[in-house]
């Protein structure tokens, strides 16, 4: 071999042995090093999925048109509003599975529930008959059919109200006599309600919207509604204005329960403590009622 051949032979073989060695550092390299898709945080995509598989869900009261507009009860008088407080604590909202039916006895089955955080008083007389139901509160909720209600009527902490679960104040006028009343109503008393019922559904509540459910009072039970022929079952049961308007002197009245038992006759007050716990609806929909 000759000295040139010798001399190509030796460059050759130190050029492979340094390729060997870069390749060798670069592997050793790519396998100490974290993937670079790893070195940023990671999205807390449960989060986020919570965030899409939910709405907002808000909860109304509504005392309808008897309230807001005024009415004539079943025994003549036309009766005015100027506020009607009702204070509501532990409202809650079910996902019921199966359907609840508050007069089946059963007891609620709930998959999913969420409540409002807070006690809240309001006025179902506030605005005119084409105002928006109250809002009592809205909560965070995951998206489904809510399709049961269910709430506490407890004394109001402040205000004209304090005390009372339900406060009435208003003017009811017949034949030329007048009557500026003030009825402050208790016992405490508790609802739980099935599926709303009315022109439109409510409680359906897609991911990312709102939607709403309504607690509805129905007084027309407590004084009955000239409208509704007299041997309706509706008017039978109400007890009417007139036995309020006996009491009133002077032309006004200002009653609390315990005056209205000391006063009332013993028929008329079973008949009104019988009627207060009909009171709670979700629209046309039934609840079970308990006196707490």
């Amino acid at each position: 071999m000759t000295k040139i051949t010798k001399q190509f032979v030796f460059i050759v073989l130190i050029s492979l042995l340094n390729v060997a060695v870069l390749q060798g550092c670069e592997g050793n390299q790519t396998q100490s090093e974290p993937p670079a898709t790893n070195s940023q945080p990671t999205e807390n995509t449960t989060e986020k999925a919570t965030d899409q598989e939910s709405g907002t869900l808000q909860i109304r009261a509504n005392g309808e048109d008897f309230i807001r507009k005024g009415f004539v009860s079943k025994d003549g008088w036309q009766i005015n509003f100027d506020r009607v407080y009702v204070t509501l604590a532990d409202v809650t909202a079910y996902q019921s599975d199966p359907p609840f039916d508050p007069e089946s006895g059963k007891t609620l089955e709930a998959k999913e529930k969420v409540s409002l955080a807070q006690t809240q008083t309001v006025d179902l007389a506030q605005g005119d008959e084409n105002a928006e139901p109250i809002l009592v509160g809205e909560v965070k909720a995951p998206a489904g059919r809510y399709n049961a209600l269910s709430w506490q009527m407890v004394p109001a902490q402040t205000g004209e109200a304090s005390g009372y679960p339900l406060y009435l104040s208003g003017k009811a006028t017949k034949e030329g006599k007048n009557v500026d009343f003030i009825l402050k109503i208790q016992p405490e008393m508790a609802f739980t309600c099935g599926d709303f019922v009315g022109e439109q559904r409510k409680g359906i509540l897609q991911a990312g919207s709102t939607s709403d459910l309504e607690a509805t009072f129905h007084f027309d039970h407590l004084f009955g509604d000239a409208e509704t022929v007299p041997d309706d079952e509706l008017n039978q049961g109400a007890l009417g204005f007139e036995p309020f308007a006996t009491l009133a002197k002077d032309g006004k009245l200002e009653a609390d329960t315990t005056m209205l038992k000391e006063n009332l006759s013993e028929a008329d007050y079973k008949k009104l403590m019988e009627i207060l716990p009909s009171l709670g609806h979700v629209g046309e929909g039934h609840c079970q009622e308990t006196k707490l």
